[in-house]
């Protein structure tokens, strides 16, 4: 495993050597100054831990205008044998034209050969694909007719975690969660669940944040969507994004390593509504906690 995981970081360092000679202007790709380094140490080591996940940016120009559109690249260690993270961004695109060109920059890259290295083929795609979005982002934003504004739709994801302890990672949640305008809950401890309910597109980018680079250990394990033809904020179930905590069950010492009291859990979930979700979190029926 050690030695194909060396062959892939290999072939990972000559594709940003090429890369390099494509965008060879101050700015243009941006690399953090110890990744490139930090993979060769660990090639030249007989063993040792991991590097860091390779992640870089390129700056790309598009059309005639040369708008600037930014790819994320972060590689997975087995990559190419695995896919690359990629997601195209620009303050020139509203957030629901960026989700379609990234599912469409997504749909190539899996039509690809698998184990071939394809950044250099997403930064062509990308400089091929984005024109089209980005020529319509004024009519997008101007031309909304009166049947799109007579409904509207209110996402909600339940996100089920192995645990969530770390206070860097929680900060990162509900900042987002603010940024975005979304209502909810986040239960700290083991397990650890998110909810979150707004805009599709804003629930699709939360989702997309906190697992970037690379959350392990983490699933969206259902959706809502429901329609009204009045404002989304009557569907809400939640007024604000709440800090969930509850009781932890056992005396654990120093640990962190606790399991929420999941009966005040599923009381809560009644409480709004969704008594339903725990059955889907968990695979079980939930009880009530004694009181």
């Amino acid at each position: 495993m050690a030695a194909t995981v060396k062959e892939c970081l290999e072939l990972q360092l000559l594709e940003v050597e090429m890369l390099l000679s494509m965008f060879p202007k101050s700015g243009e790709l941006r690399v953090d100054a110890d990744a490139v380094p930090s993979i060769q140490r660990y090639l030249r080591s007989a063993d040792g831990a991991l590097p860091p996940q390779l992640e870089y940016r390129i700056a790309l120009d598009v059309g005639e205008a040369k708008a600037k559109v930014e790819l994320q690249v972060l590689l997975p260690h087995m990559y190419p044998q695995v896919a690359p993270q990629l997601f195209a961004r620009s303050d020139a695109l509203h957030r629901q034209q960026q989700l379609q060109l990234n599912t469409r920059l997504a749909s190539h890259i899996s039509s690809l050969d698998s184990g071939v290295l394809c950044v250099c083929e997403a930064v062509q795609w990308v400089k091929d694909n984005s024109l089209p979005f980005l020529e319509n982002r004024k009519a997008s934003s101007g031309c909304v007719s009166t049947e799109v504004r007579a409904k509207e739709m209110l996402h909600r994801m339940w996100i089920y975690s192995h645990h969530i302890y770390r206070q860097e990672l929680r900060k990162k949640i509900f900042d987002c969660a603010k940024k975005l305008s979304l209502t909810g809950f986040c239960l700290t401890g083991k397990p650890g669940v998110i909810c979150v309910e707004g805009p599709r597109e804003n629930c699709e980018e939360f989702w997309r944040v906190i697992r970037y680079p690379n959350w392990k250990h983490i699933s969206c394990k259902h959706v809502e969507n429901i329609e009204t033809e009045g404002s989304i904020d009557n569907l809400r179930l939640f007024h604000s994004f709440e800090d969930l905590q509850f009781q932890a069950h056992g005396d654990y010492g120093l640990r962190n390593d606790y399991h929420m009291d999941l009966g005040q859990f599923l009381e809560f979930l009644k409480q709004h509504q969704s008594g339903h979700i725990f059955q889907i979190l968990f695979g079980v029926e939930g009880k009530l906690s004694d009181n």
